[in-house]
C-alpha cells in the first residue's frame, strides 16, 4: 500500500469514528462489536438459565416426594394474583419489543413511551409480588422458626382458602412439616425472580433518561436490543414459575 493509500484509509477510518461515537476504539467496526456485544449477551443469558436450571430441578425433585404437602401449600396461592402478574408480564414483554422496534426506526418520542409503560408494568408486577409475600408472612407460611402448618394440619383454619378448596383434607403432621419445603423453594425462586426484576427496572429508568437525551435513535440499538433480550428472558422464567407453582393439581 502507499504513502497516499495509508493516509487515504486512516481519513477514512477517522471519518468512520466521528460518525459513529458510539463505536469503541478497540472494534474495526460498528456490526464487529455488536456481534461481541450480543455474543455476550447470550453467554450471560446461557449462565442464568443454568442457575434457574438448578432451581427448577430441585423443586421437581421435592415435589416428587412430597407431592400432598405440595399441592395443599400451593393452594395457599391465588391464582387471581398470579394470574394478573402474568398477564402484566405479557404485556411488558410487548412494550419491550415495540420499544426496540421504535429504537430501530429512530422515533424517539414511542421509544421513550415504550420504555415508561414498561417501566410502569415492571413496578405493577412488584407491587402484586408485595402484596403475596405480605399474606404469607401474616400467615407464618415464611420458612423459619416461626413456620406454622396449622392450616394444613387443620384446613378448616384457614376458612377462606378452604372455601375455595374444599376438597383439602388435613395432612398428617410429618407431612405437613414438609410445605416448608415448598416454601421454601417458593420465596428462593420467585424471590431471585424479583431481583432479576429490580434489576431490570434500575436499568429502564437508566435508559428512560438516556432515550430522552436521543441516545438510543442514532443508529445505537444494541443496547435496547440486549435489555429487551434479558427482559424477555425474565418473562419467560415467569411464565414456567406460575403453573409450577400456582396450578399443581388444578383442573
Amino acid at each position: 500500500m502507499s504513502d497516499s493509500q495509508v493516509v487515504v484509509h486512516g481519513a477514512a477510518e477517522g471519518a468512520h469514528h466521528e460518525h459513529l461515537p458510539y463505536q469503541r476504539h478497540h472494534f474495526e467496526t460498528y456490526a464487529q462489536q455488536s456481534d461481541a456485544t450480543n455474543f455476550a449477551m447470550w453467554l450471560f443469558l446461557l449462565t442464568e438459565v443454568m442457575f434457574f436450571g438448578g432451581l427448577f430441578t430441585a423443586y421437581l425433585i421435592y415435589r416428587n416426594w412430597y407431592y400432598p404437602a405440595f399441592v395443599e401449600a400451593s393452594h395457599q396461592l391465588d391464582i387471581f394474583w398470579g394470574t394478573a402478574n402474568t398477564a402484566v408480564l405479557i404485556t411488558s414483554s410487548f412494550t419491550m419489543a415495540m420499544g426496540v422496534w421504535c429504537a430501530e426506526m429512530k422515533k424517539q418520542g414511542a421509544l421513550v413511551l415504550c420504555l415508561v409503560l414498561t417501566f410502569i408494568l415492571g413496578l405493577g408486577f412488584l407491587g402484586i409480588k408485595t402484596i403475596e409475600y405480605k399474606e404469607k408472612i401474616e400467615k407464618h407460611h415464611v420458612p423459619g422458626f416461626h413456620y406454622s402448618v396449622q392450616s394444613f394440619v387443620n384446613p378448616s383454619s384457614d376458612p377462606e382458602v378452604h372455601k375455595k378448596n374444599p376438597e383439602d383434607k388435613p395432612l398428617p403432621y410429618d407431612m405437613a412439616r414438609h410445605t416448608e419445603i415448598y416454601f421454601f423453594l417458593y420465596f428462593a425462586m420467585t424471590g431471585m425472580h424479583a431481583l432479576h426484576m429490580i434489576i431490570g427496572i434500575a436499568l429502564l429508568g437508566f435508559m428512560i433518561v438516556r432515550a430522552r437525551a436521543g441516545a438510543y435513535t442514532t443508529g445505537h440499538v444494541t443496547y435496547v436490543e440486549n435489555f429487551g433480550l434479558y427482559w424477555h428472558f425474565v418473562d419467560i422464567i415467569w411464565i414456567y414459575l406460575f403453573p409450577l407453582l400456582y396450578l399443581i393439581s388444578r383442573h
